[in-house]
């Protein structure tokens, strides 16, 4: 499901129920209702994957915030949220609490589904670049790719396509191996051995 009101306010914004996600761009309101399992697995495996290398700085360099859904402000958009947004500590050196970010992020990622797909591409990758955001990962796990974008000279160049059960290394998080399998594939449960 997606609703598009154009000459949209942050009234309309704030009147949204929460059972819906609601980006306000460029005066346009793109209403959504909250993403299902795929999507969520797909951002608590990226979570799993970079958190503690690179936020808690355990087995990586550390030195970032990374945050699921952030309520971001930047000029254009009264409010944009990428499915993940990362932020090096040295431009946000704090940690956001109830405000609206108002950085613009050093990396986001969009977790695409068949509802959000032509939003993340047509509305919200263009606004990325004209604000600056220096990575934008664009992932699909019902095709299973993770395409990697570099910002360069304010237009985005296709740095690397992943696809497959492999491990990489993908900028900006390529300190360290990401391995992903987990984004798009059903990783089974194991329980710990409870000594019976």
């Amino acid at each position: 499901m997606q609703l598009v009101k154009h000459n949209a306010t942050r009234a309309d914004l704030d009147a949204l129920p929460p059972n819906l996600v609601g980006e306000l761009i460029d005066g346009t309101l793109y209403v959504m209702a909250r993403p299902r399992a795929p999507h969520g697995i797909a951002a608590t495996w990226i979570i799993t994957e970079i958190g503690a290398p690179y936020v808690r700085g355990r087995g990586g360099p550390g030195g970032w915030w990374i945050i699921v859904e952030p309520g971001i402000e930047l000029p254009g958009a009264a409010e944009v949220v990428p499915d993940l947004g990362g932020w090096r500590k040295e431009r946000m050196p704090l940690a956001p609490t109830e405000e609206a970010i108002t950085t613009v992020p050093d990396w986001v990622c969009e977790i695409q589904s068949d509802s959000t797909a032509e939003v993340d591409y047509a509305v919200k990758m263009p606004f990325y670049a004209r604000v600056g955001v220096p990575w934008l990962w664009m992932l699909s796990p019902k095709l299973r790719f993770l395409a990697v974008h570099r910002l360069v000279e304010g237009r985005w160049v296709l740095h690397a396509l992943h696809e497959g059960n492999s491990r990489a290394f993908v900028p900006p998080f390529d300190a360290v191996q990401i391995d992903l399998g987990g984004l798009w594939t059903e990783i089974p449960f194991v329980a710990a051995d409870s000594g019976r």
